[in-house]
């Protein structure tokens, strides 16, 4: 089978990337083709552009964290002609993509593939760091910077079904979206920690940070006592230039010194491929906490933020829009 897919060549703007069409070779045991329906664009995707994604793989490469399509062939017969999800890391924008039967999780007939797309790593990544790792109670109240955001928004929406307030910060523009999803909205230019200890006069009970940078140690700093930063990125540092793993090796230090220091608070960098060492829990986990969002985005609990659907073959005018910072929710690829 002839596939089109979205190769970054290297270091280059958006409109560089390259469409290049490939054979695909014969499934191997265990494996499943999948006809893509959407791939999403990530913060990931945007710090591979610049070569600061933390173990981003050498240049050229086809990027993709996660997709969404259509089983065409497998050797599991019943999953033939199924919608399905699954997570890649690298390798989501193509027409077609060859994965492990284990990795693919089904898809509710409700969703569109672009509205189940969005749930995928934005969904894993808010629900466990909610559910399995800050693990906030019901009537709790947590802070999450950059609400209107893909996994922000995400997060917003999975607390308010669980009874849970919180405080989103956006830019001015997106402040009313922020509200609409059942957040008290800040922003985030004016002064973030003043104002949350206004509305949470002992601190929040989780802090959601994908900034990083100086302003952790606010987000620290904000917690109640038995509170949990959960820190998933560095999106502060995006532009510097020099070591890429640095930002993030000295964001990991200060977590670990916090841990260390008798303040009844944790602090936690979340990884998302994080105890993939031990593959069937991995996989179990990443199947029952999708399944989970999936159901609640089904059921109505959860909105689908599509900030917009974009052909694969444009993929260069899908990542300028998402670096924009002028889009509410994901820039998704489709056929």
């Amino acid at each position: 089978m002839n596939i089109t897919e979205i190769v970054l060549p290297g270091l280059v703007e958006p409109d560089g990337l390259r469409v290049e069409h490939r054979e695909l070779p014969p499934l191997g045991a265990g494996e499943a083709l999948l006809r893509v329906e959407a791939s999403g664009i990530s913060f990931a995707e945007q710090q591979m552009r610049r070569g600061k994604y933390y173990d981003q793989p050498p240049f050229p490469f086809v990027p993709g964290y996660d997709v969404v399509g259509t089983v065409v062939e497998a050797g599991d017969r019943a999953l033939a002609g199924r919608r399905v999800a699954a997570m890649t890391k690298v390798g989501g924008w193509s027409s077609h993509v060859v994965l492990p039967e284990a990795d693919l999780v089904p898809v509710p007939e409700e969703l569109d593939a672009a509205e189940a797309e969005t749930f995928v790593v934005n969904g894993i990544t808010a629900y466990q760091m909610l559910h399995r790792w800050a693990k906030v109670k019901t009537g709790g109240t947590i802070l999450v910077h950059g609400a209107s955001g893909g996994v922000g928004s995400t997060l917003v929406q999975l607390a308010r079904a669980a009874g849970i307030t919180v405080i989103g910060t956006a830019s001015a523009r997106n402040l009313d979206v922020v509200t609409a999803l059942g957040a008290t909205a800040l922003d985030y230019r004016g002064d973030v920690p003043v104002q949350v200890r206004k509305l949470a006069p002992r601190g929040v009970d989780a802090v959601f940070d994908h900034v990083g940078g100086p302003g952790i140690v606010d987000s620290f700093r904000l917690l109640a006592p038995g509170g949990a930063l959960l820190a998933y990125g560095s999106a502060s540092t995006k532009d510097e230039t020099g070591n890429s793993r640095l930002p993030v090796l000295k964001l990991f230090a200060r977590l670990l010194w916090w841990n260390l220091l008798p303040n009844r608070r944790r602090a936690h960098f979340y990884n998302v491929w994080g105890g993939k060492r031990n593959l069937a829990r991995f996989r179990a986990r990443l199947a029952e906490d999708l399944t989970a969002v999936f159901a609640l985005a089904a059921k109505g609990d959860l909105k689908p933020q599509v900030a917009a659907r974009i052909p694969l073959t444009e993929a260069g005018k899908a990542l300028a829009l998402a670096e924009s910072g002028t889009v509410t929710g994901k820039v998704v690829l489709v056929p």
